[in-house]
């Protein structure tokens, strides 16, 4: 399989204190199946959809106490490098570099707003083996407080073009602070930056927000709030697709997008 570029997300994981809960959260909301735990590696267990990895869970570190959360990974040739070049753009080495057997080497990090993401320099396991398709990851946002910091970190660390979304007179979109990053030219987006405006509570820290790709976004929702979880915006049609903002039932937040139903014309970055 071919290795994901310097700064493409390339995996995602997410700790939970109820890993079978878990399981059978996105096993009906996304269609995965799970691998056996490898008891080794802390019971990390993953997510498969088609057959194809997609992501993995894990119960928390004894005597750890944090919420559950999607971590999304960035690749990277040389995790040592890239640790040293957050922490030099003024972001948090957590944890790391550390080697994960033959598996490759991980970093945890903080961007200097303050949300949390990692670094994965592949070794055997290569990361995505299927995405952009129902059932596996299809994009991810930084949303901050501080578009300043994190639009001065996201160059430093991972060789990215930026591009500003241009609102123009929509009044629907006034006070809106969007940003995409691209590596190899703008036909290659792969993350994007949105700025948290005052209709996110001041209790819920800056994160990176995953979407995954479903065939239908109000379905996925349904499916969602009958195993209770929570529906917090959407779903709305976009030119980039149908999506809903919701978190699982134990709190970690992620999107739903039907990226087949698409509505109104692809605005403008400069």
């Amino acid at each position: 399989m071919t290795e994901y570029p310097e700064g493409a997300p390339c995996w995602v994981d997410a700790m939970f204190a109820d890993v079978e809960g878990a399981k059978s959260f996105y096993s009906d909301v996304l269609g995965w199946t799970f691998g056996d735990a490898s008891s080794e590696y802390g019971n990390y267990t993953q997510a498969y959809s088609d057959g194809k990895a997609v992501a993995a869970v894990v119960p928390p570190m004894p005597g750890a106490d944090a919420p559950s959360q999607w971590c999304l990974y960035f690749a990277s040739p040389d995790a040592a490098v890239t640790a040293e070049k957050i922490r030099s753009a003024g972001g948090e080495v957590a944890m790391g570099p550390m080697q994960v057997g033959s598996f490759g080497t991980m970093v945890i990090a903080k961007e200097p707003s303050g949300a949390v993401f990692g670094i994965w320099q592949p070794g055997d396991h290569k990361g995505f083996e299927k995405r952009g398709e129902p059932g596996s990851f299809a994009w991810a946002e930084v949303f901050t407080r501080d578009v300043a910091k994190v639009d001065a970190f996201l160059p430093e660390v991972f060789p990215y073009e930026a591009r500003q979304m241009d609102l123009g007179d929509d009044p629907e979109a006034a006070g809106m602070d969007y940003k995409m990053f691209s590596l190899g030219g703008p036909e290659n987006p792969v993350l994007g930056r949105m700025n948290m405006g005052d209709e996110f509570p001041p209790e819920i820290p800056p994160y990176i927000q995953v979407f995954f790709a479903v065939p239908n976004c109000d379905e996925a929702v349904e499916k969602a709030q009958a195993r209770g979880g929570r529906i917090h915006f959407g779903p709305i049609d976009s030119p980039f697709g149908r999506f809903a903002a919701l978190t699982d039932q134990q709190g970690a937040a992620f999107a739903a997008i039907d990226m087949s139903t698409r509505v109104g014309e692809m605005p403008k970055f400069a």
